[in-house]
């Protein structure tokens, strides 16, 4: 609620509490209707001027009887009722109910930015995210200020109202008042026609000449028809008056109404706005309090991940560093399998070559012995050719 607004309900406490202090009259002696016989001179005196408003001739001045007492008050009456029948308590109620329902669509679990998601939020893809949240809330607040502007705008009005209803009071119970003069009156004028005016018309008639009769009669019977008239006005006026006496009670409930409703706006400004308010950024406050909590847990558990992780790569990188480190150029079982291998290849190399010495030879050997078969071969053969043979000169020299 904006500053300007706590000031001006804070000032209409004062108001308020003049409205409430007001106690309006009692109508006195309800229902009685004091005649002239038994009035005090200056009520007397009141009751014989509206007497003098009569004038049995005259049916319109009966007719009219105890009209002017009306005007008055139906003045007031058509100045308020427009107010009266369309007065702003409907919308003032509706204000109230509007910041309701606002607090009310003001649901603190949307702030949980890592809430499970409703069926609805995941079939149409929405998240909840706290700066969305936030903009909700400054909405919200925006939607209070314009309640609080309406209700005290409301208040203003119904305090107006009451000060009207107050006046319109005080006319009812004056109109009620002298509808009492009135009828007062109407009767003591009847009282006169029927014990003094219609006996005299009546005796007139009678010393009136037989020719004459006739108009005296007619005069007499239109005294009786604007008697008539007289009572049944008079009976409307009672009529009248029992109707403003049932009308002050109901002027009087709807000013409590209007008091109760504008204590209750009053309060509201005054106290439950502030209150909501309050409670609404504490909300908000412990929330990002919850959110910013998270936020240092999880920059806490990234911390202790990354030093678990490190601390572990560091001893296998360690590890494997040290053991690369107190290694040989060459590993000794390298060396061993290197030096075994070479060995056996030079073992193979003589053995290879001892082979080939004992085969050469055993060649060698054959080689001669195949010189000699065939050196024997061709000496036999040349020997049948000839039959003696030529040993000087075919015979085949000795390797």
């Amino acid at each position: 609620m904006s500053e300007n607004v706590r000031e001006k309900a804070e000032q209409t406490v004062a108001l308020v509490d003049e409205v409430n202090a007001v106690v309006l009259p009692e109508p006195a002696d309800a229902g009685a209707v004091v005649s002239l016989s038994e009035a005090d001179a200056p009520v007397g005196e009141e009751i014989r001027s509206r007497m003098d408003e009569i004038d049995m001739g005259d049916t319109n001045s009966i007719v009219a009887f105890g009209s002017a007492a009306q005007a008055e008050l139906q003045e007031i009456s058509q100045a308020m009722l427009q107010d009266v029948r369309n007065k702003d308590v409907g919308p003032a109620g509706d204000s109230l109910r509007n910041i309701v329902t606002t607090i009310r669509g003001f649901s603190v679990s949307e702030l949980d930015v890592r809430r499970d998601r409703s069926w609805w939020e995941k079939l149409i893809g929405r998240a909840a995210p706290f700066a969305k949240f936030t903009a909700k809330f400054e909405q919200v607040q925006g939607q209070i200020d314009r309640v609080t502007d309406d209700l005290l705008r409301h208040e203003h009005t119904l305090l107006k109202d009451i000060k009207s209803l107050d006046l319109l009071y005080e006319k009812t119970l004056a109109f009620y008042d002298e509808l009492a003069l009135y009828i007062a009156a109407g009767e003591e004028k009847l009282r006169e026609l029927d014990e003094q005016i219609i006996p005299a018309k009546e005796a007139e008639v009678e010393a009136t000449p037989e020719d004459e009769q006739v108009m005296a009669a007619q005069e007499l019977r239109d005294l009786r028809a604007a008697r008539d008239d007289l009572e049944r006005r008079v009976h409307d006026l009672k009529l009248t008056r029992q109707v403003t006496m049932q009308s002050l009670p109901s002027i009087r409930l709807v000013q409590e109404n209007d008091k109760s409703l504008v204590t209750k706006i009053n309060s509201t400004l005054v106290n439950t706005v502030p209150l909501w308010e309050t409670q609404l950024a504490q909300a908000v406050t412990i929330q990002r309090s919850a959110e910013a909590a998270a936020a240092v847990r999880d920059a806490n558990d990234l911390t202790n991940e990354l030093l678990t992780s490190n601390a572990k790569n560091l001893r296998d990188s360690n590890k494997m560093i040290r053991q690369e480190m107190e290694r040989g150029v060459f590993d000794i079982e390298a060396v061993k399998q290197a030096n075994a291998d070479l060995i056996g290849t030079i073992q193979e190399s003589l053995q290879i070559a001892d082979e080939g010495k004992a085969r050469r030879a055993a060649a060698e050997t054959e080689l001669k012995k195949m010189e000699a078969e065939l050196r024997d071969t061709l000496a036999s053969a040349k020997a049948k050719k000839t039959g003696l043979g030529d040993t000087a000169s075919t015979s085949v020299p000795k390797g």
